[in-house]
């Protein structure tokens, strides 16, 4: 079971008034006049809408249309140019191919949506001479990486978002546990799945962005891999490239904002 992570820094809606001093009920306001209670518990409620409009637009990014607000991003069909990763190419070899775009991208007033995929080279471990004198398939390693990108117009996207940091299962993987990954974003959520993957969610005004890295160890001859890999070739270590994973969503960011 996932617990939901821990929010540190987040500060709570505030519960207290403004008090405004300097007022004398007995004198009134200048001119004589004396101020009525509902003038009065007008004045607060303003000031109470213009605090929680103020919390609206700075602490939630939401313009004074009720919309979200799209901070500078840009979500298109050709917005998958964005992927170009460079520390995870770094670590894993240049892309073997252009980001691919998915087919169920959105372009709706509501809704911008693309999908974007890109494959690392394999690094393989050729057939050799097995103890028995048999032969040994050879095995390959190889790493992929995913992102999807969304900019909702009309609508907070952030409780379903922060609702999503709890899920305990994704695309039918289990999330064996969720970090918080400071300073990226309004939120940003790194999601550990129990086969390795790694998943690192961000939302930023309207955006909802999310970049994924996966990996996979396949044998030359699948009806020959009971004996598991090599010793010399292991399992993909995806949690190995967590810094670049964040370091390129920051890239990526940037780019989707640039256009």
């Amino acid at each position: 079971m996932i617990s939901e992570p821990e929010l540190v820094g987040e500060d709570g809606p505030g519960s207290s008034r403004d008090v405004v001093s300097g007022f004398d009920p007995e004198q009134g306001a200048a001119g004589g006049g004396r101020r009525r209670p509902g003038v009065l518990w007008a004045v607060a409620g303003v000031l109470a809408t213009s605090a929680v409009w103020a919390t609206a637009v700075f602490g939630y990014g939401i313009g004074r249309d009720g919309k979200p607000d799209p901070r500078g991003y840009r979500v298109e069909s050709d917005s998958c140019t964005a992927m170009r990763l460079p520390a995870l190419t770094k670590a894993l070899g240049e892309q073997v191919a252009e980001p691919a775009t998915e087919l169920d991208g959105i372009e709706h007033p509501a809704l911008h949506r693309i999908r974007c995929t890109v494959a690392f080279p394999m690094k393989e471990t050729p057939a050799r001479a097995g103890e028995d004198g048999g032969s040994e398939p050879g095995w390959s390693v190889e790493y992929g990486a995913s992102l999807t990108a969304e900019l909702h117009r009309e609508t907070d996207p952030r409780p379903e978002f922060e609702a999503s940091s709890t899920l305990t299962e994704v695309d039918g993987s289990v999330v064996e546990r969720v970090e918080r990954v400071p300073d990226l974003g309004d939120q940003a959520y790194l999601l550990i799945m129990e086969e390795g993957d790694l998943r690192l969610n961000v939302v930023e005004g309207g955006a909802v962005v999310r970049l994924a890295l996966t990996g996979w160890t396949f044998t030359d001859d699948d009806s020959d891999d009971e004996n598991g890999p090599p010793d010399d070739m292991a399992e993909p270590d995806v949690l190995a490239y967590r810094a670049e994973l964040i370091n390129d969503m920051r890239e990526v960011m940037k780019a989707l904002k640039a256009g």
